[in-house]
Parts: C-alpha cells; structure tokens; sequence
C-alpha cells in the first residue's frame, strides 16, 4: 500500500499559550497540533468527531479545561432541520435582490459575517518544522506482518532518508507540504494565458449532469405549485405530492422548506442570476485552476475589509496555505457522493463573476464547513448566513444519495464570545462533551456554560470515552522511512523517551486512530 493511502502526521507538544483572537488574551489560548502530511477522509471525520478541526495542513484541538475561550465542537443534524425567523429574512432579502435588484449597498455587516468562521481569527495556523520527506506515491517498509493492524499494511520496498540529511533546519515546511505548495503555485495560471475571463470555465460532465438534475427538481416543484394555484385543490394524504403541496395550503399552515426558499430565487426571468459551482480545492481540478486569481481577489478584498488586514498580509501564498492546501486524500468510493470525498470550494457566481467562496470539506457523514469569504460590496446580502443555510441545503442532497452522510459541521461554538454563539440557531445543533466525545443538544448546554465556560456536558456522570487509549504498543510509528508498532519503535529508538509525547498523542486521537494513522518519529 502506497503511503499516500494513510493518513501520516506530525504531533507537537509546544505547552505554550499564543494569542485569542477573541478574547484577545496575549497569551491565553491553548492548543494540541500536528502537521498532518495527508490524511484519509475517515481519520478525519473521526477526529473532528473527538473535537479536532483542520486549519490549511495544521489540525488542532483545543486544551478545553485550560483555553481562554472554550471552543466546542458544533453540528446541525440536517433530516430535522429547522430554519430559524433570521435565517428567512436573510432568504428572503436574496430573493428580492435576485428578483428585483433591491438591496441597499453598504448596510451594516452582521456579526456572523464579520466572524464567519474561527480558524480565521482564534487560531493561526503553526509552521511545520520538521525535516521528515516522505515520498506519498511509494511505499514505505514495514516491520513485522504480525505486529501491525491490517488496516495499515505496507508493502515492502524502503525509501532512504538521505535527502533528509540535506534539509536546512529552519525551512518551515516539510518537503511534502511544500511539494503541494509547489504544485499549486504552478496552477495558477499566468497573465495573458488560460481560460478567457469574460466566459465561464469548462465544467466536468458530473458537474453538468447534477446542476440539471437539481434544476429538473426545482422545475418539477415550480411546475406543481403553479398546478396548485390553477387548481385550488386539496390533495390527500394518499397523494405523493402531499409533502410538496402541504405548505402551500393557507389551511394547513406549515412552514416553507428550505429547498422551497431557494427555488423560488433561481428562476431565468430574475434581474440576477445566482449560480453556486462545485470545484475541487486539493488537488485542484482545472475549474478551480482557471479562477483561482478571480477567487484570491475576492479573498484579498474580505480579508482588508472585514479583518482589517494590511494590503501585503493577504498574499497568495497565504492564501493559498490557508483556504486551498488540505491533507485530505480525494476518495471517490462507487458508494460514495457524485463529486467525491475531500476538500473543495464552493464559489457564488452572480451575474457571471464570483461574489463568495464557502471553503467545505465532504467527509463520509457529514460536510464540514471550513471558512468563508466574499466580496465586501455584497455585504448587505448577509453571505454568512446565506451561505451555511445554502451549505445546509447542499448536505442534505449529498444524504440522498450517501445516507450516512447527515451531518452539517460548522467547526467551533464558543458561548463565552457572544460574536460566536450565533451559530446556535441552526436548530436542531449539538456540542461535542469533551470528556466523552457525546454529542449533546445545545439546549442542555446553555445553562452548563453559562455558569462556567468550560463544562462536561454529558449529563451521565458514570460515561466515560468509549475510544480512549488502551494500548500504547499498537500505536503506529514511522521511523526512518519504516512503518511500526510502537513496542518495536521503542527498542530501536534509544536515544530519546519520547513515551510522554506518544502517549498524549494517542489518548487526544484515540485508540482507532492511533492504530490506523502513521505518526512520524525522528
């Protein structure tokens, strides 16, 4: 087995506090990283699950009983969701945009858009400083047969760690991660060259073929509400169009779905046309190559704007570290979604020009919401909130078809910071108890939180973490380019005890983890 079909990371055992950009403490949050040189989209998604969340190439986890600003893990069961009276008014207030050109420019920016998402103010991501080089197309030696999890088996054919002995010390990345940032600065396309601006890029035939099959559904649902109205009928509960029609009797009054609110917006007789595009961000697909530079101006104007920052900190390559490298390995299972697993952008073309970028990552049970920016003249739209309501909608397409995957991620809940509690309002939502890895309704949480910021919200006091660490021998190390179980590591590797380091590395992953990722020892 290659490498690159494992997830190989890198832990750091920094103790040190760094600045909240919350509270804005100098010294007072807290944090456990690794350099995570590729990664599969289940060892993720079992992360995120214990409380762990990606910036770029780093994956951290909060120190939840010493942090400043507890941050607890946040999501939104999709099949029972509710949309919430301000979530309305910000669809409604597009459709009146789209339909009538109405809005008015310049309006005052919400607080869940100014702080759409924490991995751009709470936390920055680390350089990775190690000398590690690992090649994740060969394979990489193994131990013993025996010894190691079936899960991650190796082929035999070592590489040699010579190149390692010709790194410089101070280089910030690892040679894997800036091979993709090699890579991807190469993808940029040149002035004067690629695909013509004024047209919209070349778009995979999947790509095509879903946008139709939503565009029927939004057909077939306008088609029936206009037999409706023609009519004024009732239909039976017998009837298959029941659920569809419902809503649409004054008698019955049940609410608007979500799918119903974004129909009506995109109609071809609107002033503006809105149009949310698929692109893949790691490894970039030839759409996300062809506006990558239309993409990172937008990124540009929202970083100066909403966060203030100086005109040469948002550069390319920070930008493209932060919002576009990603671990995750691309996964296309037959049992899987259209587009695939991994990470991608989701890019809001208006009128034929990008106005907001959500950054996703689509994971086996759920999508992961990452980051998001827009164009600051668009601020009036509220693209926060716009966004995860259209990100909401999205999962629960990608459910039909992958009925595991029923879970809309929105990265961290912070109720010490009121900027941040905003995303309670995805009803229903749950936090994540970290101590037992249950997931909690955040109704029950409130009341915890608001007497201390850090709470164990699993209310059984008897539960404990049903993937704890049970095993240190059968963590999985790669030392010198060698694949092995952590009682064999520790007879080879005598110069240093590096016990204390492993061992808190696996009780933060947990035992699955542990025994299925590779972590990297020097």
């Amino acid at each position: 087995m290659a490498a690159g079909s494992v997830s190989i990371v890198e832990y750091f055992t920094e103790d040190e506090g760094y600045k909240c950009g919350y509270c804005k403490g100098a010294s007072s949050n807290y944090s456990n990283g690794m350099w995570a040189h590729t990664m599969t989209v289940q060892d993720y998604q079992d992360l995120i699950d214990r409380g762990w969340r990606r910036s770029g190439m780093y994956v951290y986890k909060p120190v939840m009983n010493r942090t400043c600003c507890p941050q607890y893990a946040i999501r939104c069961h999709i099949l029972d969701f509710k949309l919430a009276k301000s979530s309305k008014k910000v669809l409604k207030k597009m459709t009146r945009f789209l339909f009538k050109g109405e809005g008015a420019k310049g309006d005052g920016i919400e607080p869940m858009d100014s702080y759409n998402e924490d991995i751009g103010i709470g936390h920055q991501p680390a350089t990775c400083t190690s000398e590690v080089n690992i090649d994740l197309e060969k394979p990489l030696k193994i131990v013993s047969l025996e010894e190691i999890p079936k899960s991650a088996e190796v082929l035999e054919n070592p590489q040699t760690d010579s190149a390692d002995d010709n790194r410089d010390p101070g280089q910030k990345h690892s040679s894997a991660e800036a091979n993709d940032s090699t890579e991807s600065c190469k993808s940029v396309p040149k002035p004067g060259r690629g695909a013509d601006p004024n047209k919209p890029p070349c778009r995979k035939a999947k790509d095509v073929r879903r946008e139709r099959k939503l565009k029927k559904l939004l057909q077939k649902q306008q088609q029936i509400e206009m037999a409706d109205v023609s009519q004024h009928q009732e239909t039976s509960c017998d009837s298959p169009n029941t659920l569809l029609l419902q809503h649409r009797a004054p008698q019955a009054n049940q609410p608007k779905s979500l799918e119903e609110f974004i129909s009506e917006s995109l109609s071809p007789d609107a002033v503006h046309q809105l149009e949310v595009r698929l692109v893949r961000s790691s490894p970039p697909n030839s759409q996300f190559t062809a506006t990558f530079q239309e993409s990172y101006q937008v990124y540009k104007r929202y970083q100066m704007a909403i966060h203030k920052d100086p005109p040469d900190k948002p550069t390319e390559q920070q930008y493209t570290r932060f919002l576009c490298q990603s671990p995750l390995q691309a996964e296309n299972p037959p049992d899987g979604p259209d587009s695939g697993y991994g990470s991608f952008h989701q890019q809001y073309w208006l009128d034929g020009k990008i106005i907001a970028v959500g950054v996703i990552d689509i994971l086996p049970r759920c999508v992961s919401s990452v980051y998001l920016y827009y164009d600051p003249d668009y601020a009036f739209l509220s693209l926060g909130v716009y966004s995860a309501v259209r990100e909401i909608a999205f999962t629960t397409e990608l459910q039909k078809t992958v009925p595991d995957l029923c879970y809309y991620y929105m990265g961290f809940y912070i109720h010490s910071c009121p900027k941040m509690k905003y995303k309670g309002q995805y009803h229903p939502s749950y936090l994540l108890c970290p101590e037992t890895y249950i997931w909690v309704p955040i109704e029950k949480c409130k009341t915890k939180l608001d007497q201390s910021k850090y709470s164990r919200l699993n209310e059984d006091p008897s539960a404990e973490d049903e993937n704890s660490l049970q095993n240190l021998n059968k963590v999985l190390i790669l030392y010198r380019n060698t694949v092995m179980p952590y009682n064999i590591y520790r007879k080879r590797q005598k110069r240093v005890n590096d016990e204390a380091a492993v061992q808190q590395y696996a009780s933060l992953v947990g035992q699955t983890c542990a025994e299925r990722m590779v972590l990297y020892r020097n």
